[in-house]
């Protein structure tokens, strides 16, 4: 040890529960030594890190950052070690524990949603506290899922009385009528990711039940028009693909008690050359304004494999350059 390093012993009460911090993996502690330059030995219940002053106190709270998450219930994975240590090495004050600190729903045996990331978790605070909450970004990044789990958690405690998805399915067309089926049937393959979504989060006998009743309502964004929804919890998903004139229809639905989501991916637009997207001008008009919120998620923000992450940034790169 050089005269500028310091060592620290991070004693914990068993092996497992030190290994738990880190995910299971002593791979992942290489990645904390490499990030913060600091060296790490590892045995029985404790962990010594060697290295300059700053980086071993990033160590530290790192791992205080993950004992309070574990004791809290959480179940380390290696994304959650690396967010911490990206959080500790930046300074940053968004932790695995607070992002824990955060569940929704979560009964009859299921797994709480949580967010994943410090933006995730700003947009439920965003979703919270405004009537309006757009959420734009890249595709993989929980913006439609992590809507749905704050609609149906505030349809659990009865502050609304129904969740209403919608978005507007630019393949049909004309041609949706003409589709075999009733118009759940019809419009299905449209709205798949949000029957997933439900599904996957309150089970498919509840999720049907609620279907069927129309507490949860599942439309094309066409037959929204001329209605007012009151108490109602609207995710419009794909907004990218309204255009300005059904965008500003979608908005003035509101009712009283109501609010609305709207999710959208700027660089996936599918609608027809020389149709402008709604979302690019309500973007433009609602910057500002009381009562509106936006979160803008980045490729960092993907919570699914860790591959998408790269190859959404590698197509901003080659994108950018064009």
């Amino acid at each position: 040890m050089s005269a500028d390093e310091i060592e620290v012993k991070l004693e914990f009460e068993t092996a497992p529960f030190l290994h738990s911090l880190f995910a299971n993996d002593a791979e992942e502690l290489k990645f904390l030594e490499e990030r913060l330059e600091v060296r790490t030995v590892t045995r029985d219940g404790w962990l010594l890190v060697v290295g300059p002053e700053a980086g071993v106190r990033a160590a530290e709270r790192v791992f205080a950052d993950l004992e309070q998450a574990k004791r809290s219930g959480a179940e380390i994975s290696s994304r959650d070690f690396r967010l911490a240590v990206e959080v500790g090495a930046k300074g940053g004050e968004t932790g695995v524990s607070q992002l824990n600190g955060v569940r929704l729903l979560g009964r009859r045996g299921r797994r709480p949603v949580v967010p994943k990331t410090p933006r995730q978790l700003e947009y439920l605070r965003t979703i919270e506290a405004n009537d309006v909450c757009f959420g734009l970004g890249p595709a993989g990044t929980g913006k439609t899922y992590l809507a749905m789990a704050m609609g149906l958690t505030m349809l659990k405690q009865k502050l609304i009385h129904r969740v209403v998805l919608t978005r507007p399915a630019v393949e049909a067309g004309e041609a949706l009528g003409f589709l075999p089926g009733d118009m759940r049937e019809k419009v299905a393959p449209y709205l798949r990711p949000l029957y997933d979504a439900i599904h996957d989060m309150i089970g498919m006998e509840e999720g049907e039940r609620y279907l069927e009743d129309g507490t949860i309502e599942i439309a094309p964004l066409a037959f929204m028009r001329g209605r007012t929804l009151a108490r109602s919890f609207v995710i419009l998903d794909e907004a990218q693909n309204t255009t300005r004139e059904q965008m500003f229809m979608a908005l003035t639905r509101l009712g009283e008690d109501s609010r609305m989501v709207v999710t959208g991916d700027a660089s996936q637009v599918d609608l027809k050359r020389g149709i402008s997207s709604g979302l690019a001008e309500a973007e433009r008009a609602l910057e500002g304004i009381a009562g509106i919120g936006f979160v803008r998620f980045q490729g960092e923000d993907v919570v699914r494999h860790p591959v998408v992450g790269r190859i959404i940034a590698a197509y901003d790169r080659a994108r950018g350059t064009e």
